[in-house]
């Protein structure tokens, strides 16, 4: 009988991880999802998204059939966060023009919506010559939007300014703009001004922190004004158009210097028209990926804080414990709150993430493959994370709750094993296996996972724990 074996369990969350550039240590961003065809169309959809503060309201922009000429900008509306989003409306002619509407940007209170022309348009009449940056503003949430009025000379040019994005508290204004004195053909600028109802100073280039010679445009200022995402052909990126993002190392520094969003946002093909969702946990974006409707696609994908400090696939008093011996100090892995990019310091907030998610099932930052090992029969090994499923050999005991996380396997030591296609390539870069391993006879446990029937490659981590105990191999 199977029992009878000299057996080694193998609580086997194998987990691989090919580590990949991410925007920072304390956050990742979850599979893209296409907002399918209530939202998309086989027109082009994107160029900007914005939500209200409640998450009811989703604005974007469109040019598909039944609008005002070319791109026009359309709200989707839902009764409640978990419901999906209405059949999209046209904003109307009093917003909409024949020259082209896009990039819309809710305030927090939901009574002014900025927004711009196309840059490819002819200029809607009354600007300064180019392509302007607008405004829109309605007296409640239920009021009709009144018409639109320009920003000025002191956002204005007389080049190309688009892609307007406001901060949560209304002072801040970035924007793309095509003007003289910047770095590229396309730079980012920002506006400020002392109060919601005084005038927008002279706007200023963003500077070398976040331009450079390549394009830098279509951006998304969160809420909180502690993270900038936009587009860039710039080198280091994934496709012809990538979306980057920089953030301060707090409210009071400068920009960082950007970083790309990575595999897990970024494509071979082009993303682009950044927006932040009001409450800061969703991205949207633009693409023309394989997977959509046609012609550019609006995608979303959700912003989830690391609270995994240790990577060891359970949140637990482990990580509690490292987040309070960083209390105070502006360490990035620990500073998850309020919001996923943190605030410039450990505090009450990262806590309060953290607690969010105690109990919850917790997946490794850079996660590509993990297998639960709890199916109760056949010979499947199921991977959540990806499309790499693996085949029972041999012939294992299932446990489908006896793992450390999720469950485990009781193999003979002889020839059971699993098999799987190949996960990551060594010659790519370092990556990592976990897995918890309760062996029998001393050197039964030793290195489980391989390649090329091979064990892992020098260079990359690997092990076990064996002779009765049990932990966690890295």
């Amino acid at each position: 009988m199977k029992a009878t074996k000299n057996s080694l369990i193998l609580a086997y969350v194998l987990t691989a991880m090919c580590i990949a550039s991410q925007a920072k240590a304390d956050f990742i961003f979850g599979t893209p999802e296409n907002l399918g065809p209530v939202i998309n169309s086989a027109s082009g959809d994107g160029a900007g998204a914005t939500t209200s503060a409640d998450g009811l309201e989703l604005y974007f922009c469109s040019d598909r059939p039944g609008g005002s000429g070319g791109w026009d900008i359309w709200i989707s509306t839902r009764q409640s966060v978990d419901d999906p989003w209405g059949p999209p409306a046209n904003l109307g002619p009093t917003v909409n023009s024949q020259y082209g509407d896009c990039y819309p940007s809710l305030s927090s209170d939901g009574l002014t919506l900025y927004f711009s022309g196309e840059y490819s348009g002819s200029p809607r009449p009354g600007g300064l010559g180019g392509t302007d940056i607008w405004m829109t503003a309605r007296v409640s949430r239920n009021a009709p939007w009144g018409p639109p009025v320009n920003l000025g000379a002191s956002v204005n040019s007389s080049e190309r300014d688009f892609s307007p994005t406001i901060s949560g508290d209304g002072l801040t204004l970035v924007f793309t703009s095509t003007r003289s004195g910047g770095m590229g053909s396309w730079d980012l600028w920002t506006a400020t001004r002392a109060s919601v109802t005084d005038a927008w100073n002279l706007a200023v280039d963003l500077g070398a922190n976040v331009n450079s010679g390549s394009v830098e445009g279509e951006c998304a200022l969160s809420a909180d004004g502690l993270a900038l995402f936009f587009l860039s052909n710039r080198a280091g990126g994934m496709g012809s158009w990538d979306l980057w993002m920089a953030t301060p190392k707090s409210a009071n520094d400068s920009w960082g210097s950007p970083v790309n969003l990575g595999p897990a946002v970024n494509s071979a093909a082009a993303e682009g028209s950044a927006g932040i969702s009001a409450d800061m946990r969703t991205l949207y974006f633009t693409s023309d990926r394989g997977g959509g409707l046609g012609g550019y696609d609006l995608w979303q994908s959700a912003i989830l804080p690391i609270v995994d400090f240790n990577a060891d696939g359970v949140l637990d008093l482990a990580d509690l414990v490292l987040l309070i011996e960083n209390w105070g100090t502006n360490n990035a892995l620990y500073d998850i709150g309020p919001f996923a990019w943190g605030d410039g310091i450990v505090d009450a907030a990262d806590l309060e993430v953290l607690m969010n998610y105690w109990g919850q099932e917790i997946p490794s930052p850079f996660l590509v493959a993990h297998w639960k090992l709890d199916e109760t029969g056949g010979t499947l090994v199921a991977d959540s994370a990806g499309a790499n499923d693996g085949t029972l050999v041999g012939e294992p005991l299932r446990q489908p709750e006896g793992g450390k996380v999720g469950g485990a396997l009781l193999l003979d030591g002889v020839d059971d094993c699993v098999t799987t296609e190949f996960v990551c390539d060594p010659s790519a870069g370092p990556f990592s296996v976990f897995a918890w391993v309760k062996g029998g006879a001393p050197g039964q446990g030793d290195p489980v996972p391989g390649q090329r029937g091979q064990l892992a490659p020098g260079g990359h981590s690997h092990g076990c724990i064996d002779n009765g105990t049990q932990g966690y191999t890295r």
